[in-house]
């Protein structure tokens, strides 16, 4: 079986998204968004995009939506999917990393198993502002009105808070959500 391929965006825990995978049994391989995009196409059953500091440093990763394969975008990658599908990002107004309680609006595919409230680690230096049409609203905060989103129909999800640091509540169950997304398709 093909891996998940999480792409780094030089994000200081892309890392840490690798190696919550490997310990889940899950193969993963940690590449560059540099990689190109029909390498990926042919090297991978789904796709991670992880953090960074900056979209203007996030390689080829838009190209990576238009490949077919389930996709979770974290934090930068969010805002990545937002972006290459219509909607808008724009800075936040509670800054950086720290603790989020957030409401899961709807158990969608990658949020299965989830319970109503929820305490999560993010940063809100950048959020989505408009969510693209075609996509539904997921998750919520007191601080941040897209927490998560997802296309369901796409397999393209996206989440604004941190799965793979510890001070997120079964952060692990994400990664088991969208193996398992990622195993139906393939």
């Amino acid at each position: 079986m093909l891996p998940i391929y999480v792409i780094n965006n030089f994000g200081q825990f892309n890392h840490l998204i690798h190696r919550a995978l490997r310990d889940l049994d899950i193969d993963a391989a940690l590449v560059p968004n540099s990689t190109p995009s029909t390498r990926v196409a042919e090297e991978c059953r789904g796709i991670i995009l992880g953090g960074g500091p900056d979209i203007r440093r996030a390689g080829n990763c838009a190209e990576y939506l238009d490949l077919g394969l389930p996709v979770l975008g974290i934090c930068l990658g969010l805002h990545i999917i937002a972006t290459k599908s219509g909607g808008s990002v724009h800075p936040g107004q509670s800054g950086g990393y720290g603790p989020v309680e957030v409401e899961i609006c709807e158990q969608d595919d990658i949020l299965a198993g989830y319970p109503e409230r929820m305490h999560v680690w993010a940063s809100h230096a950048d959020e989505v502002e408009k969510i693209p049409a075609g996509f539904g609203l997921l998750a919520r905060s007191d601080i941040c009105g897209a927490e998560a989103i997802a296309k369901p129909e796409a397999h393209i999800y996206g989440l604004q808070w941190h799965p793979e640091v510890s001070h997120t509540f079964e952060g692990n169950r994400v990664f088991e959500n969208f193996d398992r997304i990622c195993r139906e398709r393939s």
